[in-house]
């Protein structure tokens, strides 16, 4: 490749870097942190911003989803059926979504953003033993419904909806209830990938560099999170949730 070009892709490949290793610091798939850097940074409709983050997310959970499931293997029919049910659920409110109003999905996807910081920040039930099932595990693939609602709407938050639930609801432990959610999220973000592809909703040009370099740095992440206390990195994330919302929901305000 001529080195022209190679300094065209070259802010593509430091931001795919960079957002992989936060995504691999947060234990997050790099949506939530890209596409609102895409829109404050980049000044990209929030369609398009979503579909250009979910090329670099695709890969990403894909590999999470193989490694994941080698440690913690889920039941094949249950893992099938809430992948089925999440993937047509995001085929049909990813095609809603673009046909919403640019600043009617910023305006969502902000208050998802804020919804989620602040159940962070406010104090919840303390970490432990799995809680006592309220609802039968039998109609655990009805979260694909909300997950992949998420997925489609907002291009992240599959895992985000899904793990509160299954823990919470179903009384499954963390680490099953995380194997369910990215068999529910891997598929459905190809799927929604699929559609805003097609509604000419992705930057490919950012979007590939990104995904290629940031699949070289999730792994620096993870390892990083890990030398890291947990309230520091409650508290960052959470941080850069709350100022992302705020700033996305006030900035038409300031700017405008």
């Amino acid at each position: 490749m001529p080195i022209p070009e190679l300094l065209a892709f070259l802010p593509a490949l430091i931001l795919g870097a960079a957002l992989g290793f936060f995504g691999g610091m947060f234990g997050i798939g790099g949506g939530i942190i890209a596409i609102p850097l895409f829109v404050i940074g980049y000044g990209m409709e929030q369609p398009l911003a979503q579909g250009t983050a979910l090329v670099m997310m695709v890969p990403n959970l894909m590999v999470g989803w193989w490694r994941y499931s080698q440690r913690h293997p889920v039941p094949f029919r249950r893992a099938l059926a809430i992948g089925v049910i999440a993937m047509l659920t995001t085929w049909g409110t990813a095609h809603f979504a673009n046909a919403l109003d640019p600043a009617t999905l910023k305006i969502l996807f902000s208050l998802f953003l804020l919804a989620m910081a602040l159940k962070r920040i406010v104090p919840g039930r303390s970490r432990g033993a799995a809680p006592a099932p309220r609802v039968d595990e039998r109609h655990v693939p009805l979260v694909g419904l909300l997950g992949g609602s998420s997925m489609g709407l907002l291009g992240i938050g599959g895992g985000l909806v899904a793990t509160p639930l299954l823990t919470g609801l179903f009384g499954l432990r963390q680490t099953v209830a995380q194997a369910f959610a990215l068999a529910l999220v891997t598929p459905s973000s190809l799927i929604a990938l699929l559609v805003y592809a097609g509604a000419h909703r992705v930057n490919w040009t950012m979007g590939l560099p990104m995904a290629a370099s940031g699949l070289f740095t999730v792994s620096a992440g993870v390892a990083f999170a890990h030398r890291l206390p947990e309230k520091t990195m409650h508290r960052a994330f959470s941080g850069l949730l709350l100022l992302s919302a705020l700033w996305m929901l006030v900035s038409p305000l300031v700017m405008g």
